[in-house]
């Protein structure tokens, strides 16, 4: 085992050493940040065997659910933007396909079970590494309630969508994308508008 914890010598692996990192213990493992042999940008480095750690942009999940031609939104109970309304969305877990990502958690968000219709939209956000999936979906029973992560969940009809008090403005996106998408059923997934990067 080498001072990194990784048992690969000189081998470069993805994602191990991360915890070592998140535990504060910078000083052993990879701590020296450079570009590595072969690539063309800075990574964290150990300097003892060359394991890199590669920082990665975040998939988020999500999706735009109704049930009778009523949204569901989920008031935040964590920050950033607590209080404030969302689509249920989250990060992607390991191990987990983009669709059973949006199903989960529109269960964890909201105890509610769906079923996806469609990829209604990929979104860019570069200022913070993601990359965000939404899916249009169906509830399959009017049933919902708060989970963890929600102070309040409500069915609301489009003229009562609270635009004011959306929590990302890739929410309001993904609320338009999905009026346009029932409207055409145009099923080619939607991006961003043009020269919008989710600045707050």
């Amino acid at each position: 085992m080498h001072s990194c914890g990784s048992p690969l010598a000189g081998r470069y692996k993805f994602g191990f050493g991360e915890e070592k990192l998140k535990n504060g213990n910078a000083t052993v493992g990879p701590s020296i940040r450079r570009v590595p042999e072969g690539d063309n940008r800075e990574r964290l480095v150990c300097d003892d065997c060359g394991f890199v750690v590669y920082d990665n942009p975040k998939v988020v999940v999500g999706a735009v659910c109704e049930w009778d031609r009523r949204i569901l939104l989920c008031r935040r109970a964590i920050e950033p933007r607590r209080g404030y309304w969302t689509i249920p969305a989250g990060y992607l877990e390991l191990h987990e396909s983009t669709e059973e990502g949006a199903m989960r958690e529109a269960l964890e968000e909201a105890t509610a079970k769906i079923a996806i219709d469609a990829l209604l939209a990929i979104y860019n956000i570069p200022r913070i590494s993601r990359v965000q999936l939404i899916y249009a979906a169906r509830l399959e029973t009017p049933s919902i309630a708060p989970g963890e992560e929600s102070l309040e969940t409500k069915l609301v009809d489009w003229q009562k969508i609270p635009w004011d008090d959306l929590a990302f403005p890739s929410v309001r996106w993904a609320l338009h994308d999905f009026r346009e998408f029932k409207r055409d059923g145009d099923p080619t997934p939607r991006v961003n508008p043009a020269g919008k990067y989710g600045n707050i």
